[in-house]
């Protein structure tokens, strides 16, 4: 393709903090380029967010549906190639099915719906339309989560016996919703975030880690899940038991009451050969733990790297990489999928990022291990598919 993707944003206008993250993304490696949206549930804020963007105030939209209806009629070679959804979970849907239907690719924000029902009918419909799915489950992006990957894959931690992941913030360890603090009163409403708070918000990262890394599928969970804030009607805590098929265990702990903590996203894999251990805030170390020598610290930038890991390193060693390369490297490889689709050509199978499978398979986890905290922390068999 010889033009960068033309793309649209629904949500992300002035004060949001996850759309500016996905500009920023989208454009580091300046193959992509924002040329329309719709920024606000209010028009007038949509406009004003279109200004700042200086895009063409005709590309402005007012509401979604407005957007989709406009640009699905402008021609070809003037037409959006994909959209990125940056809102609330409970507006994730309609954008999504809404541009589906009218044959445009999707990025979406995790997680992928409101509810599971909504995730089951947009996984018909992704599956239907044969359009790319990219959902920004951003941490799998980093290049040692690569690694890691690698090591699991290539065997060499032998049989995964244990895997822990942690996901520990301290951010909402007060009623901080009640001062009217935008992602707080959206993120702790159960009208606008879903069945969960916590485990919805930062759990389904954790979850979403462990699998990517590990492959294992889980089997059944027991959970058990706190409001520890009064007043507040989700999850602030959450506290799971994992069974993976194949006989693993694992523990999956998310919680936004623990004070000091800021984004403590963490991960350890232990198994029969060695163990492996990487930190979301010291996201440039991996570390391999042997039963008979001593650790082993793998960094990025570094040949030593598996050739997949390599694939995703952007700057020479010793210069740190983070939370934007990371969300960065998922639109790198969506954009591969991307392209092909609007070429008109196959999707290239090795591309590498999530997709609606992910995020159906988040959804499911939400949903069971809420039935499981509300069962009195029960354990519950993992729904299949």
């Amino acid at each position: 393709m010889n033009r960068k993707l033309r793309y649209g944003m629904i949500g992300g206008g002035r004060g949001a903090f996850i759309g500016a993250v996905h500009r920023i993304a989208a454009g580091l490696d300046n193959q992509a380029e924002l040329v329309a949206g719709a920024f606000s549930s209010d028009p007038a804020r949509s406009k004003a967010s279109g200004e700042d963007f200086f895009l063409e105030p005709s590309r402005v939209y007012g509401t979604y549906q407005e957007m989709a209806d406009r640009e699905a009629k402008r021609p070809a070679n003037d037409r959006l190639d994909f959209i990125v959804i940056v809102t609330p979970n409970h507006q994730h849907f309609g954008p999504a099915k809404a541009f589906l239907e009218k044959g445009f690719n999707v990025v979406c924000d995790k997680p992928v719906t409101f509810d599971l029902a909504q995730a089951k009918t947009l996984a018909k419909l992704v599956r239907k339309s044969g359009k790319v799915f990219a959902l920004t489950h951003n941490y799998t992006g980093n290049v040692l989560v690569k690694e890691a990957r690698e090591w699991v894959r290539r065997g060499d931690l032998g049989e995964i016996r244990k895997v822990v992941v942690e996901y520990p913030q301290g951010w909402l360890s007060t009623h901080l919703e009640a001062s009217g603090q935008k992602q707080a009163a959206w993120r702790t409403d159960p009208k606008r975030s879903g069945a969960a708070g916590c485990i919805g918000d930062i759990g389904s990262h954790a979850d979403n880690l462990a699998r990517y890394i590990t492959g294992l599928e889980i089997d059944s969970l027991c959970a058990d899940l706190t409001s520890f804030v009064k007043g507040r009607k989700l999850d602030d805590d959450g506290n799971v038991l994992l069974r993976f098929k194949g006989g693993a265990k694992g523990i999956l702990h998310s919680s936004q009451i623990s004070v000091g903590d800021e984004n403590n996203l963490n991960i350890r894999v232990y198994g029969t050969k060695a163990g492996l251990e990487w930190h979301q805030e010291n996201p440039n170390q991996l570390t391999i733990k042997y039963p008979d020598r001593p650790e082993q610290i793998l960094r990025r930038g570094n040949g030593y790297l598996s050739d997949q890991a390599k694939k995703f390193v952007r700057i020479p060693a010793g210069h740190p990489e983070g939370y934007l390369e990371a969300f960065a490297n998922i639109y790198r490889e969506a954009f591969r999928a991307i392209e092909a689709e609007v070429s008109g050509k196959p999707i290239p199978k090795d591309v590498d990022f999530p997709g609606i499978e992910e995020g159906l398979h988040g959804m499911h986890f939400i949903a069971t291990v809420v039935k499981s905290a509300q069962a009195g922390a029960k354990w519950v068999k993992f729904p299949k598919g």
